[in-house]
C-alpha cells in the first residue's frame, strides 16, 4: 500500500501527535509499505526519514499557541497528494484539512479521520465549562463532529473516551489504542545518579511530562507540592515540557520544590527521566489517550491522572485516578506511593507491556486493507 498522513499541531516540540506519526509511518514501512507525511514547519522540505516521505509545508503560526502552525496552503498539499498517488489517506486535523477527504473521495481513495483531541474538550479548556455547556455551542460542536464524521470513510479514535462526542451522536468509530516502545522506555533506564541530581534523598520525586498549556492543566501538579509543604512532606516535582503557560508557572513555583527543565528533546534522558521517577502526575482533565503516561508505565512507574479524562482506560490499575483538585491530586500521588515500589513498578510496566506499537501498526493496516477490499468500517471494526 501508499499510505498518506497530513496532519497540523506537528512541530519539533509537539509531543503525542509527531510521535504517533513516526511511530505509524515506521511500521507500516518495516511491513513493506511507502509512506508520505505531509507537514506544517517554516519553509517547503522534502526528505526522505526513517518513517516515510516528509514534505514539509511553509505554513503561519498560530497565534497564541505556543508554536504551532496550521496548513492553509492546501493546493500545495494537493500536489505532494497527486505526485505520491495515496491508496489510503489519514488525516489527523479537524481545522484547516479535513476537505482532503472530498479530493480523496473524488479520486476513490478510502479516508481514516484521526481524532486526537475532542473538539469540546478543547473549547472547555480555552472557553471555560460554563461556556462550552451552551446549548447553541453544543449544537455547533455537534453539526461540526457530524460533518467531519460525514466526510470520511473511518474515523479512529485512541480511547472510548476520545470516541464519546461522537457516538454520542449515535455515529460509528474504530477505537485503536496508541502504541509505546517498550525497548526505550523500559525499567533499566532507571538511573541512581540522575535521581541524586535531581532530588534529595528524602524526598519523592515526581514527574510533570506535558505540554504547558491550559489543557493540560498543568498548574495542577504545582499546586500540589504545594499542599504537600503545608503536610509536612518532602517532595520534588521535575517538569519536562514547554508551553504557553510557562512564565505563570514559574512564577507559581517560586519557594517550592519544583524545577522546570524545559522540551527535553533528548530522547534517552526523557526514558531516563521517566524511569527514575517515583511517580509520573498526569492532570490534564481532556486528554484523549496520555502517551507520556504510557510510555511511564513502560518505565516501570505508575501514574496520578485525572478521572474525567481517557487516562484511566490506559493506565488501569497501574495508576491513580483523582479528581481535579490540588488536594485529590496530592491524595492520590500519597496512595500510589504507600504500595510497595517493586510491585508498583512491575504493575506498570505490565500493563504497558499489553499496548506495544506493533499492536497498533497491525490494526491500522487490517482497517486500511479491509477499505481497500470495499468492507465497512462497521464490519471491519
Amino acid at each position: 500500500m501508499r499510505i498518506a498522513h497530513v496532519a497540523n499541531f506537528y512541530g519539533p516540540r509537539s509531543g503525542g501527535l509527531r510521535t504517533a506519526m513516526h511511530a505509524l509511518g515506521a511500521g507500516y514501512r518495516q511491513r513493506g509499505h511507502e509512506v508520505l507525511l505531509v507537514v506544517p514547519g517554516t519553509r517547503d522540505v522534502r526528505e526522505d526519514t526513517p518513517w516515510g516521505t516528509r514534505v514539509t509545508l511553509r505554513s503561519p503560526l498560530i497565534p497564541r499557541s505556543g508554536g504551532y502552525r496550521a496548513i492553509v496552503r492546501l493546493d500545495a498539499v494537493r500536489t505532494a497528494l497527486a505526485r505520491f498517488a495515496p491508496d489510503v489517506l489519514e488525516v489527523s486535523d479537524r481545522t484547516t484539512l479535513t476537505p482532503l477527504a472530498d479530493w480523496a473521495r473524488a479520486g476513490h481513495i478510502p479516508t481514516v479521520f484521526f481524532a486526537h483531541e475532542r473538539a469540546d474538550g478543547v473549547l472547555r479548556a480555552n472557553l471555560g465549562p460554563a461556556l462550552t455547556h451552551a446549548a447553541w455551542i453544543r449544537r455547533a460542536v455537534d453539526r461540526h463532529n457530524s460533518a467531519t464524521h460525514a466526510r470520511f470513510d473511518a474515523v479512529v479514535c485512541t480511547t472510548d473516551f476520545a470516541a464519546g462526542e461522537f457516538t454520542r451522536l449515535g455515529l460509528p468509530t474504530v477505537t485503536v489504542p496508541l502504541g509505546v516502545d517498550l525497548a526505550r522506555f523500559h525499567p533499566s533506564r532507571r538511573d541512581p545518579a540522575l535521581r541524586g541530581l535531581l532530588a534529595a534523598p528524602d524526598e519523592s520525586l515526581l514527574v510533570l511530562a506535558s505540554r504547558l498549556s491550559r489543557e493540560k492543566a498543568p498548574l495542577l501538579a504545582v499546586e500540589a507540592v504545594r499542599v504537600f509543604m503545608s503536610q509536612g512532606r518532602r517532595v520534588r516535582l521535575v517538569v519536562a515540557g514547554a508551553g504557553p503557560l510557562e512564565p505563570r508557572m514559574r512564577h507559581l513555583a517560586q519557594a517550592l520544590p519544583v524545577d522546570l527543565l524545559g522540551f527535553v528533546d533528548n530522547a534517552e534522558r526523557f526514558a531516563a527521566l521517566l524511569a527514575t521517577a517515583d511517580a509520573v502526575v498526569a492532570p490534564g482533565p481532556i486528554e484523549t489517550f496520555g502517551l507520556a503516561a504510557l510510555e511511564a508505565l513502560a518505565s516501570g512507574t505508575p501514574v496520578v491522572a485525572h478521572a474525567e479524562s481517557a487516562l484511566p482506560e490506559v493506565i488501569g490499575a497501574a495508576g491513580v485516578e483523582v479528581r481535579g483538585t490540588p488536594g485529590d491530586v496530592a491524595a492520590g500521588i500519597r496512595t500510589l506511593l504507600a504500595r510497595d515500589p517493586v510491585v508498583r513498578r512491575a504493575d506498570a510496566r505490565a500493563r504497558a507491556e499489553t499496548m506495544p506499537w506493533e499492536r497498533t501498526v497491525e490494526t491500522m493496516e487490517a482497517l486500511h486493507l479491509a477499505a481497500l477490499a470495499g468492507v465497512r468500517v462497521s464490519e471491519a471494526a
